[in-house]
C-alpha cells in the first residue's frame, strides 16, 4: 500500500532532505547534441538520469519586513530544449542557454513553493507536484519536514493558477487532502475558466487535461474555497496583481510588511537565463502567448525599476533575487546564501 506523504513527513525528519540539481541527477555532464540525431540522443538522456544524491535541506529563508518568508525546492522536471519556444528558431534559443552555461539539448525547469509566516497565518503560494509527476520532483514534504514546516498549520493556500505543477500537490493520489486545516484562494477569473467543462474545447489542447484535474484536486476543499478578484488584498499584506497570459487567470502577488516588499512571480516568466533575458520568447507552457509576453514584460519592468525582491516558481534554487536591466532583456541577480 502506497505510504502517504503527510506519513512519510515524519520519517523524512531523520533523513537527509534533498536539495538542487544534483538532488536528481544532474552530475551527468550536459549533453550538446544538435542535428538529426539529437532527439534520439535526448531522449535516451531523459532515460537514463541516475538516482537522486541526498544533498542539503532544500529550503532558503528570510526576513521581509515582521514576516519570515521559506522558499522550499520540490524538485524539477527534464525535458529536451526542442519544442521549448514557439516563435524562435532552436539555434537562437540554444545560444541564450548557452550564454549562461546552461545545456543546450535539455532543460530543466526547477519548481520551488513559497511560505510566508506572517505571525497571525502561515500562507503557502501553490502546493507544488505532489510527487505525481517527473522522478525528479516531489521533494517539497521531505524538504518542509527539514525547514519545520508542517502542513496541518497552514491556514492558507494561495493558488497562482492552475497548472498541474502548481495544484497536485493540494492532495495525495487518493485523494487526501495534504493541507487538512486551510483554506485554497484562487483568482475568479482562473477558476471561472477551469472549473467550467464547456472552455475544454476552447483550450490549447496540451492544457485540456487541467479541467479534470482541477474538480480532482479542489474536491476536498470545497468548503474552503475562496475566490479573490485580482487587484484585491488576498490578505493582509498579500495583494493579488493580474498577470493573465500564461492562464486566463493567472495572478502574481506582492507582499508588504513593515515598509518591505517581494513579488512572487508565479510563472510571469519560466527560467530566467531564457525568458527573463529574452522576454519576446514564447513557452510552449502559456495560454496566450501574446497576451504573456505583455504581461512578462511590464511585471518585470516594474520589478527592475522599484528594485523589488522577486521569488519565481521556475527559478533556479534558492528562487529568490531581484531582477536587472541588461540589453533588450533582464537578467536574474540571485540572493546570497547568508
Amino acid at each position: 500500500m502506497e505510504t502517504t506523504r503527510r506519513a512519510a513527513l515524519a520519517a523524512a525528519l531523520a533523513a537527509p532532505a534533498l536539495t538542487g540539481r544534483a538532488a536528481a541527477g544532474s552530475v551527468v555532464a550536459p549533453l550538446q547534441t544538435s542535428g538529426p540525431a539529437g532527439p534520439r540522443v535526448v531522449g535516451a538522456a531523459l532515460a537514463q538520469a541516475p538516482a537522486p544524491l541526498p544533498q542539503a535541506p532544500g529550503w532558503y529563508r528570510f526576513r521581509l519586513g515582521d514576516a519570515t518568508v521559506t522558499t522550499v525546492f520540490d524538485g524539477f522536471n527534464r525535458r529536451p530544449v526542442e519544442g521549448l519556444v514557439r516563435n524562435a528558431p532552436l539555434p537562437q534559443v540554444q545560444a541564450t542557454l548557452a550564454e549562461s552555461f546552461l545545456p543546450t539539448a535539455t532543460y530543466d525547469g526547477p519548481y520551488t513553493v513559497t511560505f510566508v509566516d506572517t505571525g497571525r497565518l502561515l500562507v503557502a503560494f501553490d502546493a507544488g507536484t505532489g510527487g505525481q509527476m517527473a522522478p525528479t520532483a516531489g521533494l517539497l514534504g521531505a524538504n518542509m519536514a527539514a525547514a519545520g514546516l508542517d502542513p496541518a498549520k497552514v491556514g492558507l493556500v494561495v493558488i497562482t493558477h492552475c497548472h498541474q505543477d502548481h495544484i497536485h500537490g493540494l492532495t495525495e493520489r487518493d485523494g487526501t487532502p495534504v493541507f487538512p486545516n486551510a483554506e485554497v484562494a484562487v483568482a475568479a477569473p482562473e477558476w471561472a475558466w477551469w472549473s467550467d467543462p464547456t472552455n475544454e474545447t476552447r483550450s490549447p489542447e496540451g492544457q485540456r487535461i487541467n479541467f479534470a484535474n482541477v474538480a480532482r484536486r479542489f474536491a476536498p476543499y470545497r468548503a474552503r474555497l475562496r475566490r479573490f478578484a485580482p487587484g484585491t488584498e488576498v490578505s493582509p499584506g498579500i495583494h493579488a496583481v493580474a498577470a493573465f497570459g500564461h492562464t486566463p487567470g493567472h495572478c502574481v502577488f506582492r507582499l508588504a510588511s513593515a515598509g518591505q516588499q517581494a513579488m512572487i512571480l508565479a510563472d510571469l516568466t519560466h527560467r530566467p537565463e531564457l525568458f527573463a533575458r529574452r522576454p519576446g520568447l514564447h513557452a510552449v507552457f502559456d495560454f496566450d502567448a501574446q497576451a504573456a509576453e505583455a504581461t512578462r514584460r511590464r511585471v518585470l519592468d516594474e520589478v527592475a525599476t522599484d528594485r523589488i525582491r522577486i521569488i519565481g516558481y521556475h527559478f533556479p534554487f534558492p528562487a529568490v533575487g531581484y531582477i536587472a536591466r541588461e540589453g533588450e532583456g533582464y537578467r536574474c541577480l540571485r540572493a546570497e546564501w547568508a
